[in-house]
C-alpha cells in the first residue's frame, strides 16, 4: 500500500469515528501566540509538549531553520494575518540546537538536485532571471544569531506594531529543554 492511500484509509476511520471531536477549537489562538519553529521531525510532538501547548493554543509556521529569508515572504505574511486577524500579541521564534540548516551547504544540495533530474539548464535559466539558488540555500552559521537576526526582522518590519513581544529561544530536540536567547519582555521593544 503507498503512502497516500494509509493515510486516506486512517483518515477514512478517524473521521467515521469522530476522533475529530477531541480537537475542536476556533481560529483565534488560546494563548494569543504565534510560534515560527524548525521543520525538524524531532519537534512535530515535542515542541507542543515542552512548551505545554494544546491544539488551538498557538498559530504554528514552520519552516526549514525557523528562520526568515525575505521581510516580505510568506513567514512575515503569516505573522501579520495572526497578529492582526487572530490576535496574536506575542511571538516566539523557536530554533534548535543541530540544526540541519546549520551550516547547510548549498553546493552539495544543489548536486543532489541535479542526480534527482534538475537539469543545469533550470539552474541557468534561474541564475539568467536573477534568482540565485546557491544564496537562496543558504543555511547560517550560527542557531543563535539566526534567532535574533528573525527576531529583529520581527520586531523592526514596518507592518507589525510596535507592541508586539518577540521572544527567540532554543529547544534540545533530545530533551525538549528551552534556553532563552531573547527576552521580548526584557530586551528594548
Amino acid at each position: 500500500m503507498n503512502k497516500l492511500q494509509e493515510i486516506l484509509d486512517y483518515n477514512h476511520h478517524f473521521v467515521e469515528s469522530k476522533e475529530y471531536e477531541k480537537y475542536a477549537t476556533s481560529k483565534e489562538p488560546n494563548k494569543k501566540l504565534v510560534i515560527l519553529s524548525c521543520m525538524d521531525t524531532r519537534l512535530t510532538e515535542l515542541l507542543p509538549k515542552a512548551l505545554n501547548l494544546k491544539n488551538g493554543d498557538v498559530k504554528l509556521i514552520k519552516n526549514a531553520g525557523a528562520s526568515i529569508m525575505h521581510p516580505f515572504g510568506s513567514i512575515i505574511r503569516s505573522i501579520v494575518v495572526a497578529v492582526y486577524e487572530y490576535n496574536a500579541d506575542e511571538v516566539l521564534v523557536i530554533g534548535h540546537h543541530g540544526c540541519g540548516m546549520s551550516n547547510l551547504n548549498a553546493d552539495k544540495t544543489i548536486e543532489k538536485a541535479k542526480e534527482r533530474g534538475v537539469s543545469s539548464e533550470v539552474l541557468s535559466t534561474l541564475s539568467n532571471a536573477g534568482i540565485d539558488v546557491k544564496g537562496w540555500l543558504h543555511g547560517f552559521n550560527s542557531v543563535e544569531e539566526s534567532i535574533k537576526e528573525s527576531v529583529d526582522l520581527i520586531k523592526n518590519h514596518p507592518l507589525l506594531p510596535k507592541d508586539i513581544k518577540v521572544h527567540g529561544l532554543i529547544i534540545d530536540p533530545s530533551t525538549g529543554k528551552l534556553d532563552v536567547v531573547i527576552n521580548g519582555y526584557t530586551e528594548n521593544n
